[in-house]
């Protein structure tokens, strides 16, 4: 499978980023310009890990982003739907744990983690709202979600200036940069289908995150999401109180 449709299966997915597990970082580095380690820093800012946290990075393909949050000192689970991004993965690097498993159905219990964290995998995956209520799952507590992905530049013309990019510029530049370039023409539609800032925050709210909030990288080429589990929910019966005292 070079290319997989919008209707965004599992496996089809899965399949094409097998054919662009070896050489997917340095064609990601040549598309967005030398910017995918600038949005890397900015996440694992905002994810704050440290030596006492757990951390789970979903789509974490070879993982980069996973070993940039290991830096840090934090245990780290990276966790891939592709064969191909988890075999190149462990090959580069051994020191982490990686995880074959799709987001949709995390393959781990419930508050298992201090943060769970996907970076340009949301859109990629056929229910993203399941996935966010699983991420909610497995987070412990208080704990926190990082979201980057790609979205939507708020300024009328840089808007489309992008999206001329994707439509023409990215699967020009992948023919040359990458080993399946078809590939990459479905990653420009995805980005394309993408929703807005807004309704992804919505989402997080609907799978029940709090603190809910995003930051625009690159002049809203991509949005830094967050949001924490709440420590507790309350009650039944304390709501009910709460509504007979008021």
């Amino acid at each position: 499978m070079t290319k997989a449709d919008m209707n965004k299966q599992p496996a089809e997915v899965a399949s094409m980023f097998d054919g662009v597990a070896a050489h997917y970082d340095r064609t990601n580095d040549v598309l967005s310009a030398g910017n995918a380690v600038l949005w890397r820093v900015a996440t694992v800012k905002a994810i704050g890990a440290g030596p006492a946290d757990k951390v789970l990075d979903i789509a974490a393909g070879t993982g980069t982003s996973s070993a940039a949050i290991a830096k840090r000192g934090a245990e780290v689970v990276a966790l891939d739907f592709s064969h191909g991004m988890v075999e190149v993965g462990r090959a580069r690097h051994p020191e982490l744990e990686f995880v074959e498993g799709d987001a949709e159905a995390l393959p781990f219990d419930d508050a298992t983690f201090d943060a769970v964290t996907i970076s340009f995998g949301l859109r990629n995956v056929n229910r993203p709202k399941v996935a966010l209520a699983e991420m909610h799952r497995v987070l412990k507590p208080g704990g926190r979600l990082v979201v980057c992905e790609f979205s939507t530049p708020p300024f009328g013309l840089l808007r489309a200036s992008y999206r001329a990019y994707l439509r023409f510029g990215m699967p020009l530049i992948a023919r040359f940069a990458s080993s399946n370039s078809p590939a990459y023409t479905y990653l420009a539609d995805s980005i394309a289908a993408w929703p807005e800032q807004q309704v992804l925050s919505q989402w997080l709210r609907g799978a029940g995150f709090t603190r809910v909030a995003y930051r625009n990288l690159t002049f809203g080429i991509v949005a830094l999401h967050r949001g924490r589990k709440p420590v507790s929910a309350p009650t039944r019966a304390s709501s009910s109180k709460k509504r007979a005292t008021s």
